[in-house]
């Protein structure tokens, strides 16, 4: 698996064991996409122009974005981003100032009127214009940095913000929850709650996930549940040992939370965790992990029917194969699954994994692992992609993994191109794989599900990103 914050966690198969898989009922057929947001490939878009969210000016970069839709009122969004804010405190990273290098922090935005103009939060003493108070220095936190953002509402038209606050050299690190309310239209947060704060340096939090019950029959409606991988480290040694996932919830709007458990079992080694509830406030959390002695890593999955008191052991899901790093790009990529519940029950869980380009399968095969085969074999013979599957039945059994997208539904525009080197660069076969990243999931409330993810092809060698206006 890749880890995040600069953590470079790969699973040998020498200290996972396989899990068993699940048979599955019946098989789902790949999705034609009703429509492409955006693709250079296909030169279409469903709105323009973009509409600017952030408020930066300065260049900096946002990333690893989430967003929530208040359930009583759909005009009202909130959205969170990675801000990496040039103004910081006066650390330094191997003799660089913070301050030159610019720092991530907790970055919200929030818009009226169904996300047609968004703005800053309103601003007070308290924190600086886009930025959730009380994490990092800046903001009057004890923290260096924040990020990993994850937004949710409740029932009372109250926002959640979910993030960490941690040192870039040292050992504290925390998970943190802020409660957002909306006096006369404005967004305001309040102060954070710390969640497993700890200062040992063989303890790491990391990628937490928040959700809440925000239905009305639940037996739950408005507890809030958050999960996140616990990265556990050798003390003498700084090996990596194991990371389970971990789980608390509030029975007070986000001011207090439980005592943090471990609720991934015997997968130890796990990460990317997300909590879904269902209708009648079943609580189900996915990830991406494995246990001793695995050859592949599985989409797992648990369940509380009491509101997060105890939980079912783990249920593999699908085997996947982890995506590698895309060929001549420079970011990060990772299985982590997306997942919604929709209003009847029904259950979906979108991942990415490597799978051969013959289709054969689209579940995890040790031929697309990468650690087993090497990188250059799974390049030339298989490509990542954004597969899901369903379940009727509160998770019990699943669907076999299927394509989210028919393989080749895109046209290419603007071919054929000259090359650098005078060579004629010609259109991608429209038939050939394509690399699909960072899928999500959604369910309406008239029950139409929604899944998507990013997609691509390297084509060329000379392709660059196109430099714009901030």
């Amino acid at each position: 698996m890749n880890g995040t914050a600069g953590l470079g966690i790969r699973f040998s198969a020498f200290i996972e064991q396989e899990a068993q898989e699940q048979s599955a009922p019946f098989t789902l057929a790949a999705i034609t996409p009703t429509f492409v947001l955006s693709s250079p490939l296909d030169g279409t878009s469903i709105v323009a122009p973009d509409v600017l969210v952030n408020q930066d000016t300065h260049a900096a970069n946002q990333n690893e974005t989430a967003i929530a839709v208040d359930p009583n009122n759909p005009n009202r969004i909130v959205g969170g981003a990675n801000d990496y804010v040039t103004r910081t405190w006066s650390c330094m990273i191997s003799g660089t100032p913070c301050s030159f290098l610019g720092d991530g922090y907790s970055g919200t935005y929030f818009s009226n009127d169904g996300g047609g103009t968004w703005c800053c939060n309103s601003r007070n003493p308290s924190h600086i214009g886009t930025l959730i108070p009380g994490v990092e220095h800046l903001v009057g936190g004890p923290y260096d940095a924040g990020g990993d953002p994850s937004v949710a509402f409740d029932s009372h038209h109250h926002a959640f913000y979910a993030g960490l606050g941690f040192n870039r050299l040292s050992a504290p690190n925390t998970v943190t929850v802020s409660k957002g309310t909306f006096p006369a239209g404005a967004l305001t947060w309040g102060a954070p709650t710390f969640i497993n704060a700890t200062t040992s340096p063989s303890t790491f939090n990391d990628k937490e996930w928040i959700a809440v019950d925000s239905h009305g029959v639940s037996p739950f409606q408005d507890r809030v549940y958050v999960t996140w991988t616990r990265f556990l480290f050798n003390p003498a040694t700084g090996a990596y040992v194991q990371s389970p996932i971990f789980f608390v919830y509030s029975t007070d709007h986000g001011a207090t939370f439980s005592t943090p458990i471990s609720i991934s079992g015997n997968v130890l080694y796990g990460q990317g965790s997300r909590p879904v509830v269902g209708p009648d406030g079943t609580l189900y959390v996915f990830w991406d992990g494995s246990t001793r002695l695995a050859s592949l890593d599985s989409t797992y999955m648990v369940k509380s029917i009491d509101g997060g008191a105890t939980w079912s052991k783990p249920l593999s899901v699908s085997t996947l194969a982890d995506i590698m790093p895309l060929r001549d790009t420079a970011f990060r990529v990772n299985s982590f699954p997306a997942a919604a519940a929709a209003p009847n029950g029904d259950l979906y869980v979108t991942w990415t994994g490597e799978v051969p380009n013959d289709n054969s399968t689209n579940a995890g095969t040790t031929g697309c692992a990468y650690f087993i085969v090497g990188s250059p074999t799974v390049l030339a013979n298989c490509h990542s992609a954004a597969v899901y599957s369903k379940s009727t039945d509160g998770g019990a059994t699943w669907t076999s993994p299927a394509k989210v997208f028919a393989q080749g539904h895109r046209t290419a525009v603007g071919y054929p191109v000259t090359n650098p080197d005078s060579t004629t660069l010609n259109a991608p076969d429209p038939l050939g794989p394509v690399e699909d990243v960072f899928p999500a999931a959604a369910v309406s409330a008239n029950g139409n599900v929604h899944l998507g993810a990013y997609r691509g092809k390297v084509v060329s060698p000379w392709q660059t990103c196109a430099a714009g206006p901030p």
